[in-house]
């Protein structure tokens, strides 16, 4: 057994996280499948490597995926019940013959996938509820193109927003980490806060769906304030300062 072909497979597997048997072949045209197999058989039982069909790829990589599933994955999982009843609350505002604007995040997700299969119109930065609603056949749907975060499954940046600049949007469902009076509606990713600010800038309409264990919990940036929304769905009564202040600004609360 060479270790020296091993550690050079290692290496390469280190740098491009997966590795497969036909391009092995190519850089050591000397060796058959089936050794190039057994090397990959050997770095797996070294823990270095999990064996795929016609390759491998890295323990490392597949930590870091691991890492960033569960990052959405954990957050997806807090506060279901809280999400699933602001989403049926949410759904009686969603209106045909509109165009709307889903934003990003795992409450807009139950909305999106309540919806009906009807002839909606709708834009979204979330890439996972572009899929959802792409399972209905008669929903129009536009998604953002740009960076995405893995971490949020959304989509921004300057293509995003030059993007934003043609699209007229009615009705805009948004989402937030974290709200408080001082600091209104905050996200933890600048350009995810750019491109919401825009979204509700545009918006002849905006409805926020944010659930009671956002509040009081600031994130870095803010998008927008309580004077910038119309409807703020939440699944429990706000707290009394948080209700006066959006009264002061007609802010309906459901």
């Amino acid at each position: 057994m060479d270790n020296g072909r091993q550690d050079r497979i290692l290496q390469l597997l280190e740098q491009k996280g997966e590795i497969q048997l036909s391009k092995l072949k190519d850089l050591f045209p000397e060796v058959s499948v089936m050794t190039l197999r057994r090397d990959l058989i050997s770095l797996e039982n070294k823990g270095h490597a999990v064996r795929t069909y016609g390759g491998a790829v890295s323990t490392s990589r597949l930590a870091v995926l691991k890492d960033e599933e569960d990052a959405y994955t954990r957050r997806a999982a807090e506060n279901v019940e809280a999400k699933l009843e602001i989403a049926s609350k949410a759904i009686s505002l969603v209106e045909h013959g509109r165009s709307i604007y889903l934003d990003a995040g795992s409450t807009i997700m139950c909305l999106a996938r309540m919806l009906a299969d009807e002839t909606y119109s709708i834009v979204t930065s979330g890439v996972n509820i572009a899929l959802e609603l792409l399972k209905k056949n008669k929903i129009s749907v536009v998604a953002l193109g740009g960076q995405l975060n893995r971490n949020t499954l959304s989509m921004s940046g300057p293509n995003a927003l030059a993007l934003l600049d043609s699209i007229n949007i009615d009705l805009a469902f948004m989402s937030a980490s974290g709200f408080s009076n001082e600091h209104g509606f905050t996200v933890s990713n600048p350009y995810e806060g750019e491109l919401k600010r825009k979204v509700v800038s545009k918006a002849n309409k905006v409805i926020a769906l944010v659930d009671s264990g956002k509040i009081n919990k600031d994130q870095a940036f803010t998008y927008a304030h309580l004077r910038n929304i119309d409807v703020w769905v939440c699944e429990s009564p706000l707290p009394k300062d948080i209700e006066i202040e959006a009264k002061k600004y007609n802010v309906q609360i459901l």
